[in-house]
């Protein structure tokens, strides 16, 4: 249950099947960090951190003399999909604080690989195209409905 009321009252115990539901300020969901308050900052704070650890093995690896290649496709590997998953869920809504943190992640790697790499806001919008598509050409997809398709004619 989600209360977006200014004064908070204290709510009865919510049962299910005789069971006594627990209140907790944030908890873990297919990896993604959810809040009672709906922001995502304990998210990109672990993705951030998770993303820092893997910098550090970059750096570790550009010493060992890899090229800028391989060193971009370690980037792609595993500090992108980190900052990246579930990335249509939640980064539409995140503070213009927490996208700072994660586009500084994303230039600290683009200046250890040599190499450019995408800014933080085109993998987001790459994401959602790639998901919209996926949901257009399925047409069991609760969502298909949303989509209208727009004819083009000359």
């Amino acid at each position: 249950m989600v209360n977006f009321r200014k004064q908070q009252r204290e709510h009865p115990p919510i049962h299910i099947d005789g069971t006594v539901v627990e209140r907790v300020v944030s908890f873990k969901f297919l990896g993604v960090h959810i809040t009672d308050k709906l922001n995502w900052s304990t998210h990109t704070d672990s993705v951030v951190k998770k993303a820092q650890q893997r910098l550090f093995n970059l750096r570790r690896l550009k010493k060992f003399g890899l090229s800028p290649k391989a060193l971009t496709n370690f980037y792609r590997c595993t500090i992108e999909s980190i900052l990246s998953g579930c990335i249509t869920a939640w980064y539409g809504n995140c503070s213009a604080h927490n996208r700072k943190a994660l586009q500084r992640v994303v230039r600290s790697a683009q200046r250890i690989t040599g190499g450019k790499l995408p800014a933080f806001q085109e993998t987001y919008t790459t994401r959602c195209h790639r998901k919209a598509i996926k949901i257009i050409k399925d047409n069991n997809h609760p969502s298909h409905c949303l989509f209208t398709p727009i004819s083009f004619r000359r």
